[in-house]
């Protein structure tokens, strides 16, 4: 496989480093919001200085380094030390809950952990006596309560010899070398550590070059984890092969954060899960649109809601500071009315689909060619997409892909990879979808959630739940199938019930009532709406919000029975 890359002589981490603190030296790369930024240069003698502490206190190749935190500029420090000296990076999600972390810390063999002042109770609570230092993100220093007193002496003769060693030692670190094991939180219950090369990262961030153009004075806003697979492919490793910047957010990004932080940073880069734009669509567009009865029955005619979803795309983009030119959308399905409005309004936006499996990106549709409602695009420079037990009519079957940038394997666990990985490369996604005649991918549903109807027909919940979660009252839905019967359950917006009944004395009796009423006035006219084999017979109020996997994807495992 060739690249367009002419300088990079090998697909390591520690290469791609190199070559750009040697390209944008002076250049601004990671800072929060309005901060001064570190540049490429700075970055890398800090990349350096760390490394060094860390091969001084004995990491070397191979070794597993746990990194949990928010993202914050120390992130990309941490990361990049650590694959610097060949030893592998254990990025975690900051959602896990404590016992999932010490879980991770025991199976992947942990014998470091980098960890930020938010979240170290977790490793407070954590008893190991394997775990042999840790630092603080933050200030990159020891933390002595939480290290064996040796490393403790060594850091403070560390702190007084000021060391000018590259923390590179003697280590020959090959591309097809192991950087990093990310544990996955899927829907289905299993947490597996995805074991990814160098080779696997570096060749997926230099493939997006077939996407988009990006550019030195782009400037990314960091809104998604760096810990998953996503945001740290696309939203670390592309910026900096393309010399560009990347803001974080150093609050919790509540939505009067987030404009401030859009107004401030002015970014041209966006990447997103689907419930962020969705969330943003129903509150600032869809709700000033229902808000007057002639623009409500002028959104239903489709020449004017073309008018009115550009006018408010024009007035969304300033919202997001003025020079969004890309807003990526990963991680799950978008809802086609969602889509719908973005692909009218001609809002930058692009749906790529891909897996942690993959690093991530298989498909994406590229700035040159027309995005196509509930598309991910074709698939990407140097990936392969095959569909296979193909149905004879609509062409729909199972999704294999095979690339550079599938993993390696699930870490011990044999049995689980060869599930998904055949001898001669193709990952079995686990997901359904057919081809077009343009070569673009339409994604059905996962192969584990889909129902069988009654006569045989393939049910995808993904596709019901987008349609009733087009309902104004409808926050989040999850189809089921109960006892041989269709079911929803449905967390409604219950701000905006509120709202109507704001004023009125009503007893808990006659809220509940309405609620009921408003649930069977929805199913009526859903069922309506989906085929006959897909009508449900019950929709069911789920008071508590979905417990949800970092991308925004509902548990489904939990709620099966």
């Amino acid at each position: 496989m060739q690249y367009p890359y002419e300088n990079i002589k090998d697909f390591t981490l520690r290469s791609f480093l190199k070559r750009s603190a040697s390209m944008y030296a002076k250049k601004a790369f990671v800072s929060y919001v309005g901060d001064e930024p570190m540049t490429y240069d700075e970055f890398y003698k800090q990349v350096l200085e760390t490394s060094a502490q860390l091969e001084n206190f004995g990491i070397k190749k191979g070794d597993k380094v746990l990194l949990l935190s928010e993202n914050m500029p120390n992130w990309s420090v941490a990361y990049f030390s650590i694959v610097y000296l060949g030893a592998v990076v254990v990025p975690v999600l900051p959602d896990f809950h404590p016992s999932d972390v010490h879980h991770i810390i025991r199976h992947a063999e942990v014998k470091a952990i980098f960890v930020s002042s938010k979240y170290q109770q977790t490793i407070e609570e954590f008893e190991h006596k394997k775990i042999e230092f840790v630092i603080n993100l933050e200030s990159l220093n020891i933390i002595d309560e939480f290290s064996n007193e040796k490393y403790i002496q060594k850091s403070k003769k560390t702190v007084q010899k000021n060391s000018n060693t590259s923390g590179e030692g003697d280590v020959i670190i090959d591309d097809n070398d192991l950087a990093c094991i990310i544990y996955t939180s899927g829907t289905t219950g299993h947490s597996k550590g995805v074991m990814l090369t160098h080779k696997n990262l570096t060749t997926n961030a230099m493939s997006t070059y077939s996407i988009i153009d990006i550019m030195p004075n782009d400037i990314f806003l960091s809104i998604l984890p760096l810990s998953h697979v996503f945001e740290g492919t696309v939203g670390m490793l592309v910026p900096m092969l393309h010399g560009s910047s990347v803001q974080y957010i150093n609050k919790t990004p509540t939505p009067s954060v987030l404009l401030k932080a859009f107004e401030i940073a002015k970014p041209t880069f966006i990447l997103s899960v689907p419930l962020v734009i969705e969330k943003i669509y129903k509150n600032k567009v869809l709700s000033k649109i229902n808000s007057s009865l002639i623009t409500k029955n002028l959104y239903k005619v489709p020449y004017f809601r073309k008018k009115l979803n550009k006018i408010a795309t024009k007035k969304l983009l300033q919202t997001f500071g003025g020079n969004l030119r890309f807003f990526a959308i990963g991680g799950a399905g978008v809802p086609e009315y969602v889509e719908q409005f973005l692909h009218e309004g001609e809002f930058p936006y692009i749906v790529g689909y891909g897996l942690t499996e993959t690093s991530p990106l298989l498909c994406a549709t590229p700035q040159n060619m027309q995005t196509k409602i509930k598309s991910t695009g074709p698939s990407i420079y140097g990936v392969e997409i095959d569909i296979r037990n193909k149905h004879n009519i609509t062409g729909e079957g199972e999704i294999f892909a095979r690339s550079p940038s599938i993993m390696t394997g699930y870490y011990k666990d044999e049995e689980k990879t060869k599930e998904v990985l055949d001898d001669d490369g193709w990952f079995h996604t686990g997901d359904l979808g057919y081809i077009d005649n343009d070569g673009y991918l339409f994604i059905s549903g996962r192969s584990k959630n889909m129902i069988l109807g009654p006569s045989g027909e393939n049910i995808y919940p993904e596709q019901i739940e987008s349609i009733i979660n087009e309902n104004e009252f409808v926050v989040d839905s999850l189809m089921l199938e109960q006892n041989g019967k269709l079911i929803a359950k449905i967390h409604l917006d219950y701000e905006k019930i509120d709202e109507i009944y704001h004023g009125e004395r009503k007893s808990s009796d006659e809220i509940l009532k309405n609620i009921n009423t408003l649930l069977e006035n929805m199913r009526q006219d859903i069922n309506s709406k989906v085929s006959s084999f897909s009508k449900m017979v019950k929709f069911e109020e789920q008071r508590e919000p979905f417990i949800k996997t970092p991308t925004k994807k509902i548990k489904r495992y939990l709620y099966q029975n």
